[in-house]
């Protein structure tokens, strides 16, 4: 049966994608068989029941091909625990989890598809996704940092988080916490504010195992914030800790940022991702269409692929597009459906540009468009401008210094316009509803 294991190995490498076989697959060993039986050993417990879950049917049916017939396999911990049988009634035995999101122990819920399982791996992210596995299995002592690179929408919080699920399956004692940059600005503020200091640093230094933290460069021209995580990164390392960070920026180019914070920032492995190609973007929707128990054709999702090409946010709105439009009419999801709903997201994107965003604000807050880009610092004119500035950003794929530049401003000024529209956006009612207007406006296409 030993052989029977070397020949089933070599039809999953075939079967399953090269960094699953990698991670699950190939530690495994035949460690001892009968007639009917194999026992295979896995590394740990954790290993074992991921084999179980995903791979146990399909290891069973490939024995069965191989052998021409039934043969019982047994799963064991190579270090302790009891031996778990691949079969189908194990199978139908084991409980399930509510469908519920994970919390981790501070910060921000865990989105529960945001996993590993979860994550369509191509040459575009295929570092990415390697880098991020090895720092939540554990594979590499010595990486302890990780920093994931891309413009938004490109699957860097899905990383980040999956990190986050995996520790807290494999690691259950580990205490994760998961954050953006602004959410730890504003418990340091607030911190301050009811002299806790003391109680807020503690739970960083001492009671965090794995930081993950997004959206560093929103930290931009926050000195006290910078100097409080460089020395809170100062601890975390020092313990052995792991801490991913998440932007869209490299650290030396976002602008006001501490040289020691930088430097701690690019202390590890800085791991870029970049648009997926066609065939990944296919994979893409296959998987969105699969988890969503979408019956959508072959040809609809190439063709949509092959329109769609900005980001992996766009492919979802055309996927949730064709399939919302068939259910409304009642109609097929075919061809032509797929044109239309690509037709309306290709013209909203390309409709709405920086001056289209300026001319609508400028007619909303009754300001002509030469003191809109002025340097001018009345209030009546600095609210219209960070909207325009934000909404720009939210709207085009102009870089920051683009926009800037469109306003005559730096690239830190135009940074420092879009968290102040964000944080209006917590806690003004005005704010709030002037954003809601201009949504609706520009994604009408009525302008």
């Amino acid at each position: 049966m030993s052989d029977v294991w070397n020949q089933v190995k070599s039809i999953l490498q075939q079967r399953i994608p090269p960094h699953s076989f990698r991670m699950w697959i190939e530690p495994m060993a035949s460690e001892q068989d009968g007639q009917d039986t194999l026992v295979l050993s896995c590394p740990n417990g954790f290993s074992r029941r991921r084999v179980l879950e995903q791979y146990g049917a399909l290891i069973e049916k490939t024995i069965r091909g191989l052998a021409g017939k039934g043969c019982q396999i047994v799963l064991r911990n190579g270090s302790a625990g009891a031996p778990e049988t691949v079969s189908p009634v194990a199978d139908e035995r084991q409980l399930k989890l509510p469908d519920v999101q994970v919390q981790p122990h501070g910060g921000r819920l865990l989105r529960k598809d945001f996993t590993f399982d979860q994550f369509v791996v191509g040459d575009s992210n295929g570092f990415a996704y390697s880098a991020s596995l090895a720092v939540a299995s554990r594979k590499n002592s010595q990486q302890s940092c990780l920093y994931l690179l891309s413009k938004t929408g490109m699957g860097k919080s899905h990383l980040s988080q999956a990190i986050g699920h995996h520790v807290l399956t494999a690691f259950p004692s580990e205490r994760v916490y998961y954050m953006t940059a602004e959410d730890f600005s504003h418990e340091m503020v607030s911190a301050y504010r009811h002299d806790c200091l003391e109680a807020f640093k503690g739970k960083y230094r001492n009671g965090c195992d794995v930081l993950l933290l997004e959206d560093v460069h929103c930290l931009s021209g926050k000195d006290r914030t910078q100097q409080e995580l460089a020395m809170t990164l100062d601890f975390l390392f020092e313990a052995g800790k792991k801490v991913i960070f998440s932007s869209s920026c490299l650290p030396t180019e976002i602008p006001k940022l501490d040289d020691k914070l930088c430097s701690r920032l690019a202390y590890g492995l800085v791991s870029s991702i970049e648009a997926p190609d066609f065939n990944t973007r296919v994979r893409i929707l296959k998987k969105k269409a699969q988890v969503n128990r979408c019956d959508v054709p072959e040809e609809v999702l190439r063709y949509l692929a092959s329109e769609l090409t900005e980001d992996i946010r766009q492919l979802e709105s055309g996927l949730i597009g064709v399939t919302a439009k068939s259910s409304l009419l009642g109609g097929p999801i075919d061809l032509d459906l797929a044109a239309s709903v690509v037709k309306n997201i290709a013209r909203r994107r390309k409709a709405i540009t920086i001056d289209v965003i300026k001319k609508q604000v400028c007619k909303f807050y009754g300001v002509a468009l030469p003191d809109l880009i002025s340097r001018s610092r009345k209030q009546s004119i600095v609210r219209p401008r960070q909207m325009a500035i934000y909404l720009s950003r939210k709207y085009t794929d102009a870089p920051l210094q683009l926009i800037g530049k469109s306003f005559n401003r730096y690239h830190a000024t135009a940074l420092h316009s879009i968290n102040a529209i964000e944080s209006g956006l917590k806690k003004s009612p005005d704010i709030q509803e002037q954003v809601a207007f201009f949504t609706r406006k520009l994604e009408s296409g009525k302008f």
